[in-house]
């Protein structure tokens, strides 16, 4: 039972023997930095480079489930994209616009 279903996943239209597989495997290395970014803080995530990284998730999630055949590593690397981007988006548009007002507020009280 075991060795059917790994020669159906070798055999598979997106399986290890494509491109179709070796290319998303490689995308999660986008994510797995974007995680780890995670540390950093927010004065140095790049409005740019982030939603570059949502955008393409976003869409690229969409266009892995209307291809054939379906490919779930490129979908889930891709939802992994855009989450991570519009996480890292969030904590700077809350840094930039958000940090501001409970300084101020902080400092009438004071």
């Amino acid at each position: 039972m075991a060795s059917s279903k790994l020669q159906a996943f070798w055999n598979h239209p997106a399986g290890p023997k494509t491109i179709h597989f070796w290319a998303p495997t490689f995308k999660w290395g986008i994510s797995i930095a974007n995680i780890a970014d995670f540390a950093k803080p927010p004065e140095k995530i790049s409005y740019p480079q982030q939603v570059a990284v949502a955008c393409t998730g976003i869409v690229w999630s969409r266009y892995s489930m209307v291809i054939t055949p379906k490919n779930w590593n490129l979908f889930s690397v891709n939802v992994a994209m855009a989450g991570t981007g519009l996480y890292q988006l969030s904590r700077k548009i809350r840094q930039d616009y958000f940090s501001e007002e409970k300084e101020a507020a902080a400092s009438l009280e004071g």
